[in-house]
């Protein structure tokens, strides 16, 4: 899958980081519209910028809960990926995966940058932002 152009401000703000922890960045911003696009009613993203962040919405359909990517301030030299703050998405990838990320709170996932990324979890965990509000409450990752 080939993610759309990265528009203007995205691409700005992106640029602001260090080469190794843009190109973790971009990747992630890859996988962000595979899954969207992998999973039946999403519908297309709005890729725009939240507190100077890198931000994807379901806006068209609003299956799931917005998506931030950066880092923390006690992280500055890791990918972070930030959810609301309000979800129990963090909370609940604490319990599955522990091993493959660190966490920051009730808001952010840390990717360490030493380590190879893990697709799959990240996947899941993924998937579970964009569908937040269709599955709500049903307990499940579908």
């Amino acid at each position: 899958m080939t993610s759309p152009p990265v528009p203007g401000p995205v691409a700005e703000a992106l640029s602001r980081y260090p080469e190794p922890l843009r190109a973790r960045l971009l990747e992630i911003r890859e996988m962000v519209f595979a899954v969207a696009t992998e999973t039946e009613g999403i519908g297309p993203l709005t890729e725009t910028l939240k507190w100077g962040e890198p931000a994807y919405l379901t806006e068209a359909s609003k299956s799931g809960t917005t998506i931030r990517l950066g880092t923390t301030k006690l992280a500055r030299q890791e990918c972070a990926v930030l959810f609301n703050c309000k979800t129990e998405l963090v909370k609940t990838f604490r319990t599955h995966f522990p091993d493959d990320f660190a966490f920051r709170g009730n808001r952010a996932l840390v990717v360490p940058m030493a380590r190879a990324l893990p697709h799959e979890p990240l996947k899941l965990c993924l998937h579970a932002a964009l569908i937040y509000h269709r599955r709500k409450g049903a307990g499940s990752w579908s």
